[in-house]
This record gives C-alpha cells, sequence and structure tokens, in this order.
C-alpha cells in the first residue's frame, strides 16, 4: 500500500512537471516558424502620432528616480502629446528628490506633474488607476523607477497603434543595466532572456495569451478601461488586466527589437521577494481567470497555453514533492520501476529555450551559456519560497501586501550600493532551506547506497538549498541595513 502511494505520487507529479516542460517545446516550434516575422510599424508623420501619458509609479526609491526622471524627460516625442504622471506614494526623501526633478523639467517645456495620493490603497495597481482617472490622452505607457528608456522609444513602439487599431498593448523588451553585477544578475538574466526573446515572440505572433510585463509596456487607455481598469485584487495587476483585455478581444503586439535596461536584484533576499510575489500573484490570476479563460471562444491551443502560462508557477510545489519523495522512493526500490522516460525528456525543453533566447540576443553567446548551472541551482533554491507563495496564491491565504523589490542602483561590478536602508533581511524559509538541505544530504547517502544514478539529482538540491541557505545569511552581512536608521515596515511590505 505505502508502495503504491508512493508510485501514484511520484509518477504523478513527474507528469505534471513533464507536461509542464514539454509546453516550451511547442513555445520553441512557434518562435522558430515566426521568429522572422517581426510587425512592423508604419511610417507616421508627428501630426498622426497618437498623444500619450506616461506613468512612473514610485514607493520610496530614492537611488533611482533622478536617473528615470531625467530619461523620460529625455524621450523624443512631441512635447505636446507626451504627458508625465510621476505617482508617488513615498514616505522618505524620495518625493523631495522628485519635487526638485518636476520643477527642473517643467521649466524645460515637459508636461509634468507629481501626483500624491491621500493613501496607498491598491499599492502600485492604486496608484496606476488614481493616475489614470486624471488621463486624457489616448495611450498610458508604464516605467517602474529602475528602468531607463532610450530617448527613441516612443517614436519605436506608438507606431504600433497606428498600424493596426486592435492592437491595445504595446509591449518592448527587458535588457540589462547590471548584468554582470555578481553571480545572481548573471544568472537571473538567462532566464529572463529566454521569456523575452523566445517565449514572448513566440506568443505574440501566434496569437496566443501573453502579458504586459509591469513595464517598458504601452496601452490605449479605452483598453484598460474597457478591460475594467486597473486591479488590485492579484500582486501582478499587470498580468491581470492582460488577460481581462485578451478575453475582451484586444490584440497585443511584442516589440522584440525595442529593449529596455532595467536592474535585476543584487540580493538574493530581494529576489526571493520578487519571485515569491511573481509566483502568488500569478496563481492568483490562474485561480480568477481559468474557468473564463476555458470558456473564452479560443482555439484548444490558446486555452492550453494560456492555462501553462498562468500557471507557471504553479509548478513548483510539484517539484518540491518530487524532491521530498526520492529518499523513500530510492529506499523501497521502487525508482527502477516507474516509467519516467517522459520526465527525462521534457527536461531538454528548458535549457533549450535558454539556449535560443541567448543565441537570438549575443554574438557570445556560447560564452554566456556557461551560466546555466548557476541558474539551474538558482531556480532550485527558490523552490520552497515559491511553493509557499504558489499555495497561498491557491487558497487565498497569507499577506496580500505587494512586496516591493529594492533597487540599489548598482551596474558595474565594483559598485557598492547608493544607500543600505532597503535591503531586506532574511526570513523563516532560509532555516527551511537548511532543513531541505539536510534532508538531502539524506537523500544523497541513500542514492550512494542504493541508486548511484540518482546521485547527481540529490547533490543539485544539497547544493542549491545549502548554498542559498548560506549565500542569504552572508548577503545580510554585505547588506545590512545602516546602523541608527530605523525603517518602518511599510518600506519592505509596500512599493513596486
Amino acid at each position: 500500500m505505502v508502495e503504491s502511494l508512493l508510485g501514484l505520487g511520484y509518477v504523478g507529479a513527474s507528469a505534471v512537471i513533464a507536461l509542464y516542460s514539454g509546453s516550451f517545446f511547442v513555445l520553441i516550434a512557434l518562435y522558430l516558424r515566426t521568429r522572422r516575422q517581426a510587425p512592423a510599424a508604419p511610417p507616421v508623420t508627428d501630426d498622426d502620432l497618437l498623444p500619450v501619458t506616461v506613468q512612473l509609479p514610485i514607493y520610496n526609491e530614492r537611488h533611482v528616480v533622478q536617473r528615470l526622471t531625467d530619461a523620460i524627460g529625455a524621450l523624443d516625442y512631441p512635447r505636446d502629446k507626451l504627458a508625465v504622471q510621476v505617482l508617488d506614494d513615498s514616505t522618505d526623501e524620495t518625493t523631495a528628490l522628485l519635487r526638485r526633478k518636476v520643477r527642473e523639467w517643467r521649466r524645460k517645456g515637459l508636461n509634468i506633474e507629481l501626483i500624491r495620493r491621500p493613501d496607498r490603497t491598491g499599492y502600485k495597481a492604486g496608484a496606476l488607476a488614481y493616475g489614470l482617472a486624471r488621463v486624457t490622452t489616448d495611450c498610458v505607457g508604464v516605467f517602474d523607477a529602475d528602468f531607463i528608456p532610450a530617448p527613441d522609444f516612443l517614436r519605436r513602439t506608438m507606431p504600433h497603434f497606428n498600424a493596426d487599431p486592435a492592437v491595445g498593448l504595446v509591449q518592448s523588451r527587458w535588457s540589462h543595466l547590471n548584468d554582470g553585477y555578481n553571480l545572481l544578475t548573471r544568472a537571473q538574466v538567462l532566464a529572463i532572456d529566454q521569456h523575452f526573446a523566445v517565449e514572448q515572440v513566440a506568443r505574440s505572433r501566434a496569437g496566443l495569451p501573453m502579458a504586459m510585463n509591469g513595464t517598458g509596456g504601452i496601452w490605449r487607455r479605452d483598453v484598460i478601461e474597457d478591460a475594467g481598469g486597473w486591479s488590485a485584487d492579484t500582486l501582478t495587476e499587470d498580468l491581470d488586466l492582460s488577460y481581462r483585455a485578451f478575453l475582451k478581444g484586444w490584440r497585443f503586439r511584442y516589440v522584440v527589437d525595442v529593449a529596455v535596461p532595467g536592474e535585476v536584484p543584487p540580493q538574493l533576499t530581494a529576489y526571493k521577494v520578487q519571485q515569491a510575489r511573481w509566483a502568488k500573484g500569478s496563481t492568483q490570476c490562474l485561480r480568477k481567470h481559468a474557468g473564463a479563460l476555458l470558456r473564452a471562444d479560443l482555439t484548444p491551443l490558446q486555452k492550453w497555453m494560456g492555462l501553462l502560462h498562468l500557471g507557471q508557477y504553479a509548478i513548483q510545489p510539484f517539484v518540491l514533492l518530487l524532491f521530498l519523495l526520492t529518499p523513500p522512493v530510492l529506499l523501497t526500490g521502487l525508482l527502477a520501476r516507474l516509467p519516467l522516460g517522459p520526465l527525462g525528456i521534457a527536461g531538454l525543453a528548458p535549457p533549450l529555450i535558454i539556449a535560443l533566447g541567448q543565441m537570438a540576443l549575443y554574438p557570445d553567446w556560447p560564452r554566456r551559456l556557461a551560466r546555466f548551472p548557476a541558474l539551474m541551482l538558482l531556480s532550485t533554491a527558490m523552490m520552497l519560497s515559491n511553493s509557499r507563495a504558489v499555495i497561498e496564491g491557491l487558497t487565498g491565504t497569507g499577506s496580500r501586501a505587494f512586496v516591493r523589490t529594492p533597487k540599489f542602483h548598482v551596474v558595474h561590478r565594483h559598485d557598492r550600493p547608493a544607500s543600505l536602508a532597503y535591503a531586506i533581511r532574511p526570513d523563516w524559509t532560509t532555516a527551511g532551506e537548511f532543513a531541505l538541505c539536510g534532508y538531502g544530504v539524506l537523500g544523497l547517502l541513500i542514492a550512494a547506497a542504493r541508486f548511484p544514478a540518482m546521485v547527481p539529482y540529490m547533490a543539485v538540491y544539497v547544493v542549491a538549498f545549502g548554498g542559498l541557505g548560506i549565500s542569504s545569511l552572508w548577503q545580510a552581512r554585505e547588506f545590512p541595513r545602516q546602523r541608527g536608521q530605523k525603517i518602518s515596515p511599510d518600506d519592505v511590505s509596500l512599493g513596486l
């Protein structure tokens, strides 16, 4: 009976993982078929360009807001068709910095205003909705605080709205300001690049559900209103709005050749916060939109790939379950009798799509693929934190606070954080990661005695969980909070 339950759980978890991983083969095929079919924007005169408001949602980002404001002020776009809203919810000196910058750019002729809400209800989604009520332009763009659009950004993206009145969103690609800052940032960009260089291309050009990526995107204002406006009932307001708009029949256009550089988290605990928020938010969107997606007048492929898109983090608990079941399965000798071949084949898809992403973007892609082991360990290490977030998203439990990703204004390898006040300390999951590392050591010993072929598999978990725990504690020393400075709980639980 016990063996049967173990085998059923192991095969079931393996099947779910294989199904999800195998979906990347579909994206790869669609990408290879459509990669040379880039949508063209028509030549548009200044008279025909649509007016646009650029919204900058800000919360306690004193390290990067001046850089952002200067980049927005430098946008090459007819001044009579460009408005800027600085949506500032800050509680520190960020506001004073913004006031000076707003005055400076107003003197230079930019239509820019600093907007302060009475309270921070709804976090980022609430700020965007508050600003949208004052928007009079046809389109609305959004940039997070740590992104820097090039001066020609609007010139290269806005004409896509002229090409097709059914286009409701134009999304640009993320690139990276601090790619080589440390091993963590180098690993992260592999995953980001595959999403933006391959997955978004395939989804957009094949008519599959895709999403705005929170920043570097421009909406038609009417589309936002038609879809029901910004909502704070999930932690991924961009994904939520995107699916509501997609299900209304609006088309999205992804422009891979327009890249907006931003900072990726250089601190492990900050990265965990970001990933947990994305994991919980996307799972909340799965709960919210799965039924409507299945009932919609869409092709089976659109429905299936939409569900997998919304459930992209929901795979994490199954991967964790597979790890937890491996030692007892090894002890019973059951592993050799289980049909796990499809899992091995499907497991080839994620590294292949990552390789394609690097090939599409960088001439030195073979050298960059040397980072893949670091990404594999990093993804494995996030499993406990992300699984908790997924379960909370499915059950509607846990905090509903929008836990922001702090920015430190670090770009080059030898840069030090401009300030340490936004650093995040490790939480209880660090202790859990050490416990899983110990469990992995036990599994490693069992594998060495019973099934040596599984030693590398268990070793990955030991190194990943142990390395994450140790590195989190070490970086807590490297990124300590400044002595004598009291940090409000809001500083680590709210914002962008």
